[in-house]
């Protein structure tokens, strides 16, 4: 080999390892756990406050208030034994409320219109006008309408009494 060819190549060698010591020179990261972590990004703890505790003897006082923690839906009975008995509804038509009555068919009998219902138990009952209903009573029978006088259970309700006509070929109307 010449000279100039072996300080060319020697000027090479070189250069490559002044290229790759840095790179070699290099230590891996080390992986931080969130133990190891500066301060400054995580948040202080929060200091715990103690609540006062009620005094052993103390007893919430309802005083006409619902309690909170029982379900609206079930009205609160669930689990709980009254011991009365539950308000039973009467038998047949005086134990039908206005919106469970389907009016089937209407006919005409000694000048008088009669109503043939049926009810929540799949019998069909026939009504007049004067019936009592368990929330109201029938107020009118005519060709096409059955209508009812309902009760108003509502204490916001400013109406304590409102007309609800059931058709015969079905659909209702509430005045």
């Amino acid at each position: 080999m010449t000279m100039p060819m072996r300080s060319l190549s020697m000027s090479l060698g070189l250069a490559l390892l002044v290229i790759a010591l840095p790179a070699g020179a290099q230590t891996p990261a080390k992986k931080t756990s969130a133990a190891d972590a500066p301060a400054t990004t995580m948040a202080p703890p929060a200091k715990k406050v103690d609540l006062p505790t009620p005094p052993p003897n103390y007893e919430y006082a309802t005083q006409g208030r619902r309690d909170p923690f029982i379900s609206l839906i079930n009205h609160g009975h669930e689990g709980k034994d009254t011991g009365a008995a539950t308000a039973k509804r009467a038998e047949g038509v005086p134990g039908m409320l206005t919106g469970e009555l389907t009016v089937r068919g209407i006919v005409q009998t000694r000048g008088a219109w009669v109503a043939m219902v049926a009810g929540p138990d799949g019998k069909v009952y026939t009504v007049r006008a004067g019936d009592r209903l368990a929330d109201g009573v029938i107020r009118s029978v005519n060709a096409t309408t059955v209508i009812v006088l309902q009760e108003v259970n509502d204490p916001l309700s400013l109406e304590k009494q409102r007309e609800v006509r059931k058709f015969l070929r079905g659909g209702g109307d509430v005045k």
